[in-house]
């Protein structure tokens, strides 16, 4: 892709990302998570009207009176996208492939979160992290984020949500904002994500196409593993071989919905064919 179709398309997503976050999403945006990041300031000796859950209980047992934490609220918090680029985010039987729809997605939070001041990072990964941009401010630095999403081409096809949950908190030592946006047609990675969901906001965005759910009787096909390149000859006729293919998918769906459950973290699915801005504003409204 050349510089003046980059530049074209970056520019295509800022206005239609930014309406979005401008007239829509800033104020949910604040309501959901401004407010939410607290940090231990110092403890001082129970008064009247004190909530007694923030009773630190240590100090209390050690001075034979009551003191309670006191907390501040964090004046600027940081917002990190995780973005999976392996070979199935390149799929799409509709108007955008998974990967479209996943930058504009990531766009679009982006600039609620510099609606805020807040700082926006960004993690590309597949099987290991492709690329690092340390969180920063402004426009500049979101249409850099942009550029990235559209036009990086990653070393390897495959996935592994754990080495990126591992690269997370290993450089974010401080509680983050945190989107993962991937198809989540992987597993293993729910011990990994509960720990970083201890340390961190995250929320899970599953983004697919409604025809990766179930294979069509197409007869013999041909079909090749975005992730491995394998090609295979697939009997798309046989009942089994859809029931089975069928089976394996669900339960990829069950593994994301259950890993996501059981990390106290917060997750939502976005058709490629269906509005992200519904489905967005659902969440940060039941969230707020």
């Amino acid at each position: 892709m050349d510089t003046k179709e980059l530049l074209k398309k970056v520019r295509k997503i800022e206005i239609k990302t930014r309406r979005l976050s401008d007239h829509i999403f800033g104020g949910e945006y604040h309501s959901t998570f401004k407010g939410r990041g607290m940090t231990f300031s110092e403890v001082r000796q129970y008064q009247f009207g004190d909530d007694v859950r923030n009773i630190d209980w240590n100090v209390t047992a050690r001075y034979n009176e009551p003191y309670v934490k006191v907390f501040e609220e964090e004046r600027e918090l940081t917002m990190m996208l995780m973005v999976d680029v392996s070979g199935s985010e390149f799929f799409g039987t509709e108007q955008q492939f998974k990967s479209e729809i996943v930058t504009e997605i990531a766009a679009t939070l982006a600039f609620s979160a510099t609606q805020n001041n807040d700082k926006i990072g960004l993690i590309l990964f597949s099987d290991d992290v492709e690329l690092y941009i340390p969180p920063k401010k402004g426009r500049s630095h979101v249409l850099r984020i942009i550029r990235e999403l559209i036009e990086f081409e990653p070393k390897s096809k495959q996935t592994n949500i754990t080495e990126a949950l591992k690269f997370l908190s290993n450089v974010m030592k401080k509680k983050a904002i945190v989107f993962v946006l991937s198809d989540f047609i992987t597993d293993q990675y729910q011990h990994t994500l509960k720990i970083a969901s201890g340390r961190h906001d995250v929320t899970g965005i599953r983004v697919y196409d409604k025809h990766e759910a179930q294979i069509p009787n197409l007869g013999m096909v041909q079909m090749q593993d975005e992730e491995t390149g394998e090609l295979l000859l697939v009997n798309t006729a046989s009942k089994k071989v859809r029931r089975n293919y069928g089976a394996f998918y669900q339960e990829r769906v069950d593994y994301f919905k259950d890993s996501f459950t059981k990390a106290g973290a917060g997750s939502l699915a976005c058709r490629t064919d269906e509005s992200y801005v519904k489905k967005l504003l659902g969440y940060f409204k039941r969230r707020g």
